[in-house]
């Protein structure tokens, strides 16, 4: 008698969804959508100096407030936090304020800064300097995103078409809080469980660099942690691969 196919079982979660630079919440249209319907819970906030927040002038506070306040207003308990990109500071600020509402944190080819580090410290100098002049040439105290940078290291993986498609919808991103200085003791101090998503074509930073990069050099510093590789880039693989995305993302949430 044939055997009937397996059917994966997947656990209901609560996902929180949180986006990083250059992006607003439309980045996880597609990956939303899978987890959904996959049968999970998914809460997508937005936050300051993005999307419909048009105002620039922003903290690094303000941002892992407005994620913490949607978490309460939403009644949100034993929620996997996922952070991608600049939103992995933004979850660790998050961590410090709502730790009791939280199952898991997820790093999505994230930052994880070490206490009193600012995201800019974390660039390579070239990219420090090249983003300190673009803010220095705001009108805003903003920085837009050269389309050669976008196109190279952000979406390598992506046609022409869809980059374009991709550019045309980023706009300049709050220099502040990429500067900003992050009292991250507290945050050290808790045992929520963590897990980090690595894409391998991701060329944000120097592919191989012991300096620089997000594993092993970001992901080390949540100690004992749960890993997962897949094979994508930074801002590709979310519009054109949703699904393996969602996946990844529950792999990494669930117990």
């Amino acid at each position: 008698m044939p055997q009937r196919p397996r059917i994966r079982t997947v656990e209901p979660l609560t996902f929180v969804l949180v986006h990083g630079s250059w992006a607003d919440v439309t980045f996880w249209d597609g990956v939303a959508a899978g987890l959904r319907k996959l049968g999970h819970h998914v809460y997508v906030p937005e936050y300051p100096g993005h999307g419909a927040m048009t105002d620039k002038k922003v903290t690094h506070a303000q941002i892992s407030r407005a994620i913490a306040d949607d978490m309460i207003h939403n009644n949100v308990h034993q929620a996997v936090l996922v952070g991608h990109s600049f939103g992995g500071s933004v979850i660790q600020k998050t961590a410090e304020l709502v730790p009791d509402r939280i199952k898991r944190l997820v790093f999505l080819d994230a930052f994880v800064l070490k206490d009193g580090e600012s995201v800019s410290d974390e660039f390579p100098p070239d990219v420090r300097s090249m983003f300190e002049a673009l803010r220095k040439s705001s009108a805003d105290d903003t920085i837009m995103l050269p389309y050669p940078v976008f196109r190279e290291t952000f979406v390598n993986l992506a046609g022409q078409d869809l980059v374009n498609r991709l550019y045309s919808r980023i706009s300049p991103e709050p220099a502040a809080p990429l500067f900003e200085k992050l009292d991250l003791k507290t945050y050290y101090s808790l045992t929520i469980p963590k897990s980090y998503i690595y894409l391998i074509e991701d060329n944000v930073f120097p592919q191989g660099s012991n300096e620089f990069g997000w594993h092993p050099h970001m992901s080390s510093r949540l100690g004992l942690f749960r890993l997962l590789k897949g094979f994508g880039d930074h801002m590709t693989t979310a519009a054109t691969e949703p699904m393996k995305l969602a996946y990844l993302i529950y792999s990494a949430g669930r117990d």
